[in-house]
């Protein structure tokens, strides 16, 4: 029983923290304090539920359990008072099952461009005091809940270099008294494209996961596009935040087809075109567009647009077979110039294979194999594998698809590697 109770209480965590963490944030103006103060709020479901049940309206109750600790740091910091009443205020409005509005009435007072806590908790912690990394980082724990290992996922690094940096940023941003607040005016380009960053990322975790039992984390994919698309009315004048919106509208018409009535996982090739999302499929490519026109006249497209834009050629074809993957592999070129990584070539030797043939696309990868930020990726050995499989190099590609299994920690993406290790011919035919 108490093992369905605390599963439960996981599962509400990870949908809610974030939105805990904001609303703390927004009244503590420490995100390192707020983020204490909504764990204790968890420690407190974890000695509560499993005795008297899980509540009602479980996010409503870690929301005040972290707001009355809330009042008991700012009792002790000796506060000012108005702030103090505003938060009993609303705790007594909660407990009476009444839903305050005044929260947003004071939100609105502020004349912030967008009144979304969990916006303002992203600037904030993508504020110009902290590095690039840092600042996607932190992001990512306290926007997605991810653990250190999930964002050392992402960013192809140790766990131990992603907690240091989480640690340090929380530091800085205490220390550098950093206000909690959306920026405005000529403070918001700077910090715009690592709050784009910050949006790619967590979609990318809730597209694929990096561990555990499910393929997809969709709250993330869904947190991720709501955020995408409130920065592109935010920011309407910059091409890479309609670029990203496209990109995640396009990516997410997918989702449906992406996994069988199991959770298997379904790959792009195999995925039952009827069943993506048509309605977000002309979104993405609206959001293109408009991407495109801001873009007119610039050297380069940025590469939120080019993904959009590869993301496009899927989506217009009818067919695996219509894909356009010649288009596919120019656009590949220019996003290796525009922002040249490992995983960029790896994701060009797939369009290459497909338009020119398996060996070039082995080529490709196989100038990769040394990448040090490739060596615990598992798509490097499943994509070198897919090439090995086409040239009838079974038994080697039997033996990157076992590398590959070793290296995911996700069980859905290991039952697929073993799947096509099972399939494998036992020699050329």
């Amino acid at each position: 029983m108490h093992s369905a109770t605390h599963q439960a209480i996981a599962a509400v965590w990870r949908i809610e923290s974030a939105r805990i963490v904001a609303v703390v944030a927004r009244l503590v103006r420490d995100l390192g304090v707020a983020e204490e103060l909504a764990q204790d709020a968890l420690v407190a479901a974890l000695e509560h539920w499993p005795r008297e049940g899980i509540p009602d309206k479980p996010g409503a109750w870690l929301t005040t359990t972290a707001k009355r600790r809330a009042l008991d740091h700012l009792r002790h910091g000796k506060m000012r008072d108005d702030k103090l009443q505003q938060l009993g205020a609303d705790l007594e409005a909660q407990e009476a099952l009444v839903v305050p509005d005044f929260v947003d009435a004071l939100d609105a007072a502020r004349q912030d461009d967008i009144g979304d806590d969990l916006l303002r908790l992203i600037f904030t912690a993508c504020h110009p005091v902290l590095s690039a990394e840092a600042r996607v980082a932190l992001t990512l724990r306290l926007l997605g809940g991810l653990t250190t290992h999930e964002i050392a996922r992402a960013f192809l690094a140790t766990e131990p270099t992603i907690a240091q940096r989480i640690v340090r940023a929380k530091r800085t941003l205490a220390d550098a008294r950093v206000p909690y607040e959306v920026p405005r005016g000529a403070e918001l380009a700077p910090r715009l494209a690592s709050v784009l960053e910050v949006i790619y990322l967590v979609f990318n975790e809730g597209y694929t996961a990096t561990a555990g039992e499910d393929w997809m984390r969709p709250a993330l994919t869904q947190e991720a596009l709501r955020l995408a698309r409130m920065l592109a009315e935010l920011v309407p004048r910059e091409p890479e935040a309609q670029g990203l919106a496209a990109l995640l509208e396009l990516q997410s018409s997918r989702l449906a087809a992406r996994t069988d009535r199991e959770g298997r996982p379904i790959l792009l090739q195999d995925q039952d075109r009827a069943r993506w999302d048509h309605l977000l499929i002309r979104r993405g490519l609206a959001a293109l567009a408009r991407a495109e026109a801001l873009n007119e006249g610039a050297a380069w497209p940025g590469p939120y647009v080019l993904q959009a834009a590869i993301a496009a050629c899927h989506a217009r074809a009818a067919t695996p077979q219509a894909t356009d993957w010649v288009r596919i592999a120019e656009l590949y070129a220019l996003l290796a110039q525009v922002r040249p990584s490992p995983v960029v070539e790896l994701n060009r030797a797939v369009a290459v294979g497909m338009a020119q043939g398996p060996q070039a696309g082995l080529d490709i990868v196989d100038a990769l194999l040394d990448a040090p930020a490739l060596r615990h990726y598992q798509w490097l050995p499943s994509v070198r594998a897919d090439l090995l499989m086409k040239l009838g190099r079974y038994a080697e590609a039997r033996a990157e698809l076992m590398r590959a299994v070793a290296l995911t920690g996700n069980a859905r993406e290991r039952e697929l590697l073993l799947e096509r290790v099972a399939a494998l011919p036992t020699e050329a035919q």
